[in-house]
């Protein structure tokens, strides 16, 4: 067995300050390990957490929580966990439950192998037998996406003493000390009703109940949502580019608007600010980085509202391949 194997089967060693390492306004006690492996997320200095989703991520890890984080897409629901695990030093796995994800991915299936030169027939686990049995904190993305088969498979193993019966194996595994689950999803369980995220499914009661805590991370205030852009470009640190890092994030906050009163079906997350602020880099042209980034994935009907936003923000039109600058007549 190797050293990471052994940590990886082992249990919480350290205890942590939240407000040492996560700036929270608490002084409780919660529990690490005094040694990264493989699986343990790389920290983002720059990452800024949110106080009460941080809270709720901190009680899962330590008092075995299950624990599920919902709110719009690109808000950093599975960021925010894998940084908080980071720092703890716990092995951490994202699976993203599309739906291709079927009972055998999770569970695993009879697979045929050479041993001594001869072929026999043996059990390879899939990813939920191999999670449950280490101090591996699993994450469901998509969790609202998945197919009932599978959330049936998932449902067993939701309650802190849940164990899972491999059928196939006459096999009865019993959770390690240290596992972990957490979950992100779009929507609350109730299925799609924006018409945002289609594919998503209801989930059902029963289920919903074995989430112990479910937290809602939005959008961050402008100010933090500008921080987070400035502390991720190293190359835009002037002031001009401050502030245009600030008109940004001021064309999303109007796309967020405008999406909650009904204006537009496609909104800015804080990751297509960040990916417009790259491309800005790329091809130093405002405008165009803007319709690579933004302004192409939306319906044409909706551009010329969007379009509006950006002229706002920018005091810049936008026409065709071009931009005209206005001035004062």
């Amino acid at each position: 067995m190797t050293a990471t194997n052994k940590i990886e089967s082992g249990t919480p060693d350290k205890l942590l300050n939240a407000k040492e390492v996560f700036g929270l306004d608490s002084d409780i006690k919660i529990h690490g390990f005094s040694e990264p492996t493989e699986h343990v997320p790389e920290i983002d200095d720059s990452y800024i957490f949110d106080h009460d989703t941080t809270l709720a991520i901190l009680a899962g890890f330590t008092h075995n929580r299950r624990v599920m984080i919902q709110g719009y897409h690109g808000t950093g629901k599975s960021t925010h966990i894998e940084q908080v695990a980071a720092r703890l030093n716990w092995p951490c796995l994202r699976i993203n439950l599309d739906s291709h994800i079927s009972r055998i991915d999770l569970i695993g299936k009879d697979a045929i192998i050479l041993k001594d030169g001869v072929q026999v027939t043996e059990f390879k686990e899939g990813i939920l037998p191999w999670a449950l049995q280490s101090s591996t904190a699993l994450v469901f993305d998509e969790y609202d996406a998945g197919r009932p088969d599978v959330m049936f498979v998932i449902q067993r193993v939701l309650e802190v003493a849940g164990k899972l019966t491999l059928l196939d194996q006459n096999r009865v595994i019993k959770p390690h000390p240290a596992f972990r689950l957490f979950s992100t999803t779009n929507t609350i369980g109730l299925g799609d009703t924006t018409g945002l995220y289609h594919g998503t499914q209801q989930i059902n009661q029963g289920q919903m109940d074995r989430w112990s805590i479910v937290a809602t991370l939005n959008y961050l205030p402008h100010e933090q949502e500008e921080n987070i852009i400035a502390a991720k470009m190293p190359l835009m640190k002037n002031k001009g580019d401050q502030k245009i890092i600030k008109q940004m994030v001021q064309v999303a906050d109007l796309s967020r608007k405008g999406f909650i009163n009904g204006d537009i079906s496609t909104v800015m997350s804080p990751r297509t600010v960040l990916t417009w602020a790259e491309n800005y880099e790329i091809f130093k042209d405002l405008a165009f980085s803007f319709r690579l980034s933004f302004l192409n994935k939306c319906d044409e009907l909706e551009r010329p509202i969007i379009s509006e936003y950006y002229q706002r923000c920018f005091a810049e039109e936008l026409l065709g391949a071009s931009v005209i600058q206005k001035t004062d007549i």
